[in-house]
């Protein structure tokens, strides 16, 4: 692939609706034996205990000098995903500049253990910036397949350009992932960002397309418990298309709640019953285990993705977690919505943000943010559209014009975090959002109430569901038919919504230069096809130093 960067350095080697609101007890299926279920999670393999890479390799976390690099070794047919099973086995890794492997440049071995699922990381450093490497690990004389990676621009690097595709929410059962399989098919990829609900939680059949499962996950319980959550992101990256992508480009990843439960919190979910399903702590932290050891993501702070990233002069990304310090969603029992003593991010997070986007010298400050911050009121929208809109959303059903579980949710920790914007004179941020199963390009107004005469502090691109349920899905119209109707209600009572889309699937793809930041958004045909197609929906920029949205009429 032709450079998109321009730097150098020398090198060095070293090593649902329904379920959304669901609060009853679990069948006891969900501590049920793993043997089936487990094995349910690997595809088909020769009759052999020679190694074998079955759920491919991915990169991730991208720096100037180095890569965070991932596999997980199937040492012997019976060690399969959250088995506990498997003997310690030597995996090396290999670095190289070409495809062919003729010019390597890192090399090294780890230990793949039952302790860790069998999965290895290996955090490269000693690259050079801005530069295309392939890598691969070997194991007992098998060798994985071979992908690309890319590294960082140096820091100070003047940068012409930068493109990342954009996804969330994909759910399995409800579809497949085609939106992965046309990214990956790109070949122009710096990164690709993933803002939250990599997998969901849901036993077989309870959250699926419509109603259908279009294809069965694993475990078929509610995962509950450490084994649970490693099948489940077994079962995941056995996926092709998930691995096309994987194996084309670095990823950048944060969590929201389908990686724990639906709607979860600090203390809890809505879809965890304490006690039945054992305590809220154990849960959350088998669930972190098992993303640390699945996901090539590189923690700055223990048990945490918030983290930050830079891109030369030209973008940083301040990735958030969401869900590990809220406090509840608010309720008559948790408080207003208004309450300062409530928190979305957590007091040292906040603080964390504000710093680093005072303190950032780079033409974008990119925020990488899993429930979206721009507020949204309901309006006059049809009690027919007004019901299912309100379940997606996590709305109280009675018309309230607030989404508890978003910022909107929290709005003290978002009026701090947008007044300290303006009074500091902090241009071009830009929120990146997932969860809503919806697209929207938002300005995010420091007073809604009065904008569009009040100011707009930042810019929002809010990307649809990989799969998903969507809007049209919850009524079961046809596609497109809801968001004919609701999209200009919502336009109406929210001035600064330039575009909503409630009822496809796909992905985004950010293109950003020096004079503009811009999210093209793709749609798939059918998200229950393998081969669904993917098409150009629609282009949404913010031009420098403006804090505002405006269509264009072409993508990249």
């Amino acid at each position: 692939m032709t450079s998109r960067y321009r730097s150098s350095e020398a090198s060095q080697a070293l090593n649902s609706p329904s379920p959304r609101r669901r609060t009853v007890v679990k069948a006891a299926a969900a501590t049920a034996a793993l043997a089936g279920p487990l094995a349910a999670a690997l595809p088909a393999r020769a009759a052999t205990d020679a190694p074998a890479f079955l759920h491919g390799v991915a990169s991730g976390d991208p720096l100037p000098d180095g890569i965070l690099l991932w596999t997980r070794v199937t040492p012997t047919s019976a060690a399969i995903p959250g088995s506990g099973l498997g003997p310690d086995t030597e995996v090396s890794w290999t670095v190289a500049k070409d495809k062919a492997f003729t010019t390597i440049v890192s090399k090294g071995s780890l230990t793949a253990t039952a302790a860790s699922d069998h999965t290895v990381k290996a955090d490269i450093r000693g690259l050079e910036p801005a530069t295309d490497y392939w890598f691969r690990f070997s194991a007992g004389g098998t060798d994985s397949p071979v992908a690309r990676t890319r590294t960082a621009p140096a820091a100070n690097a003047a940068v012409a350009g930068l493109r990342f595709g954009v996804v969330t929410c994909a759910n399995w059962e409800a579809g497949y992932f085609s939106s992965y399989r046309h990214l990956a098919a790109r070949g122009d990829l710096d990164a690709w960002l993933h803002l939250g609900d990599y997998i969901y939680e849901y036993k077989s059949g309870e959250y699926a397309a419509r109603g259908t499962v279009v294809r069965p996950h694993s475990p078929a319980n509610e995962i509950i418990t450490l084994a649970d959550y490693r099948t489940r992101h077994g079962k995941y990256k056995t996926d092709p298309d998930l691995q096309a992508l994987h194996h084309k480009a670095p990823v950048v990843a944060i969590w929201d709640d389908h990686e724990f439960a639906d709607n979860a919190w600090s203390g809890g979910a809505v879809n965890h019953t304490e006690g039945a399903e054992g305590t809220w702590t154990a849960r959350q932290a088998a669930a972190k285990q098992a993303y640390f050891e699945w996901m090539p993501v590189r923690p700055a702070i223990e048990g945490t993705t918030y983290r930050r990233l830079r891109f030369g002069k030209l973008a940083d990304l301040s990735l958030l977690d969401l869900r590990s310090f809220r406090s509840q969603q608010a309720s008559t029992a948790s408080g207003t919505v208004d309450d300062p003593n409530r928190t979305i991010t957590g007091r040292p997070q906040l603080d964390w943000l504000k710093a680093g986007l005072k303190a950032s010298d780079t033409t974008w400050r990119l925020v990488g943010n899993s429930v979206m911050i721009a507020p949204f009121v309901i309006g006059s929208l049809t009690a027919d559209l007004l019901k299912p809109l309100a379940k997606l959303l996590d709305l109280p059903q009675d018309g309230i014009g607030v989404n508890t579980d978003q910022w909107d949710g929290y709005t003290d920790d978002r009026r701090e975090l947008l007044a300290h914007l303006r009074s500091n004179a902090i241009g071009n941020t830009v929120f990146l959002t997932g969860d809503i199963h919806m697209s929207w390009a938002n300005d995010v107004p420091v007073d809604a109430g009065t904008y569009p005469l009040s100011a707009s502090a930042a810019t929002e691109f809010v990307i649809t569901s990989v799969t998903s349920d969507n809007l049209d899905d919850i009524v079961k119209v046809p596609e497109g038919t809801v968001s004919a109707i609701a999209a200009p209600l919502i336009q109406i009572a929210n001035r600064h919504v330039h575009w909503v889309d409630t009822d496809r699937h796909g992905y985004g793809v950010l293109d950003i230069t020096a004079d503009r930041a811009q999210m093209d958004y793709y749609v798939l045909s059918d998200r229950t096809n393998a081969n669904a197609t993917s098409s150009w929906a629609r282009s949404y920029r913010t031009r420098t130093g403006t804090q505002k949205v405006e269509r264009t009429y072409d993508p990249v």
